[in-house]
């Protein structure tokens, strides 16, 4: 028998939590809608893939912010997508969730398998995973900000 995915909402809060601290302490959170800002990372072994990143102020509430985050390559290949994905930060929770990325435009919490968009059963937790890597190279980059 095989056992059905369950989502882990102790892990996938964790996540959650630790990239709000990560966002959080690398990057203005009071920016104004439309504000936009482009991250230069240092160090960048890979000349295909390097570029400068935008982040993107979409929303600003009293208790939320949405941002967009979004990789520009200085050399792209032909038919290579360019990484996006959209953040909100609860400021009340202390938490940072991935709200859609790249062709996902709302991300649900699982996914049943095999699906006609072959998304993973835990597409949510791993995109949300990807995002902690991401504010992780980040850090260890030490990423300019420029407005």
């Amino acid at each position: 028998m095989v056992k059905k995915y369950r989502v882990d909402l102790n892990k996938l809060m964790q996540v959650y939590s630790a990239n709000y601290l990560l966002f959080c302490r690398m990057f203005p959170t009071e920016m104004e809608p439309g504000e936009q800002l482009r991250l230069r990372p240092s160090g960048q072994s890979s000349p295909v893939f390097t570029g400068d990143f935008e982040l993107k102020c979409c929303e600003q509430t009293r208790y939320t912010s949405v941002f967009a985050i979004c990789q520009r390559y200085r050399h792209a290949l032909p038919g290579l997508k360019e990484p996006h994905m959209v953040v909100k930060l609860y400021h009340d929770a202390s938490l940072a969730e991935v709200c859609s990325s790249q062709q996902i435009s709302k991300l649900k919490p699982r996914y049943d398998y095999p699906n006609h968009q072959m998304y993973q059963q835990d597409e949510k937790q791993q995109v949300n995973l990807f995002l902690y890597d991401w504010l992780h190279y980040c850090l260890k980059h030490r990423v300019a900000v420029d407005a």
